[in-house]
């Protein structure tokens, strides 16, 4: 009797291994595999309860009570907090957001001064790692933890900590249930594939990547186009510093790593080919975010392109129900600017920038997951909204 296919998160061993992974106890390992099935569970179970909820009960009261449909998220949000499901739900992804952090935390920080120890190593003798002291972090970016992370991504606890990026490269397999790959870089390697796929002719020589994060989406494409120059920005030192350290043990050295304010880089014009994105501009302010796509057309060569992964916008044509259960990291996962960055007309937003409105562009990419048996079949599961490794990427070429 053959028995219908069920979708579970790999195990921790099946994660990939760098020089600047930290060490896991069978406690550790425990704790994150419960959580990533946790994450599992909620996207796949506890999930549909809520259109279910919202179909059955919210929507039918709402037109009882006030002759008409709902018209927005926002009434929508309104009508569904009142649910019992809905607040359920709610409570549990928060808290397994909560709890990803405590146990990624309380990892790292018992080994954070081998983590740094390893990036010193890694990093010794390198000019392809720039620190800049005293930088001033942006306020936006200061005043926040993002996703629920103490500290954010910029926060030192001393000299050459790394423990911010460690905690979330831990992080996004328990989040993802392993969907980004066995290095977290399918996000990466998607959009370096569908760029060779589609065009082979592009040669870009040099690359840029804002908001760069611990390196893992910006490292793939170093190795699809191994003989670019590829240089990574990010605001924070700990990101860096780990990104730069995971690069060198992985043998990739095409890659330089600032710490720059994307939307202030001083980079030269028209110095790049390819400039790049990856889940980066729904974090920035609803003024910052023009200023980098201005700053990126400046940048950009002629027959350079730009690209930016993202979830998808909020449009007029998308159901309000789905806009307002992906905007639940607005308000629950410490994520301000989430809703005005999907609320942003992108065409609007690029020709602002400079880039003419036929050179514009938008496709649909998946991570590529090593994490997955492509020769089994996977059951059907409905999508984790914004959360699923499945992305929006909006872009235009340079005339």
């Amino acid at each position: 009797m053959n028995q219908a296919p069920i979708n579970v998160p790999p195990a921790w061993h099946r994660i990939g291994q760098h020089g600047m992974s930290p060490e896991v106890t069978h406690d550790e390992i425990a704790r994150f595999n419960f959580l990533a099935n946790f994450n599992k569970y909620l996207a796949t179970a506890l999930s549909p309860g809520n259109k279910i909820a919202y179909d059955t009960r919210v929507r039918p009261r709402f037109r009882r009570e006030h002759g008409r449909d709902l018209q927005s998220r926002s009434e929508v949000r309104n009508a569904m907090k009142k649910d019992t499901h809905y607040q359920t739900w709610s409570a549990l992804r928060r808290s397994a957001m909560e709890m990803r952090q405590q146990a990624g935390r309380s990892l790292v920080l018992r080994q954070a001064a081998s983590l740094a120890q390893k990036a010193e190593t890694l990093n010794a003798g390198k000019d392809s790692l720039v620190i800049k002291p005293g930088f001033n972090i942006p306020t936006y970016i200061a005043k926040v933890d993002n996703h629920l992370m103490p500290g954010s991504y910029h926060t030192e606890l001393f000299a050459g900590d790394v423990t911010a990026a460690a905690n979330y490269d831990m992080g996004l397999f328990v989040t993802t249930g392993g969907a980004l790959g066995k290095l977290n870089d399918g996000g990466g390697k998607a959009i370096a594939q569908w760029l060779l796929s589609h065009h082979p002719e592009f040669e870009p020589k040099r690359i840029l990547d804002i908001g760069c994060g611990l390196g893992h989406n910006v490292l793939p494409i170093a190795q699809a186009y191994p003989d670019a120059h590829v240089v990574a920005v990010d605001v924070g030192a700990p990101m860096l510093r780990y990104g730069h350290a995971r690069a060198q043990s992985l043998g990739i050295t095409n890659v330089e790593f600032r710490q720059l304010d994307g939307q202030f880089t001083g980079f030269a014009d028209e110095s790049f080919d390819w400039i790049q994105t990856t889940m980066f501009l729904h974090e920035t302010s609803g003024k910052s975010i023009h200023g980098i796509m201005s700053e990126i057309y400046r940048m950009l060569k002629p027959g350079g392109v730009t690209m930016h992964i993202e979830q998808p916008q909020y449009t007029p044509e998308m159901d309000v129900y789905e806009q307002f259960i992906r905007d639940w990291d607005a308000y629950y996962n410490n994520e301000p600017f989430w809703s005005k960055m999907h609320d942003i007309d992108t065409v609007e937003l690029m020709t602002k920038a400079g880039f003419a409105a036929d050179q514009f562009f938008q496709i649909g990419v998946r991570a590529v997951n090593d994490n997955e048996d492509h020769t089994k079949p996977r059951a059907p599961e409905p999508e984790d909204h914004g959360r699923a490794a499945v992305w929006n990427v909006f872009g235009a070429w340079k005339a």
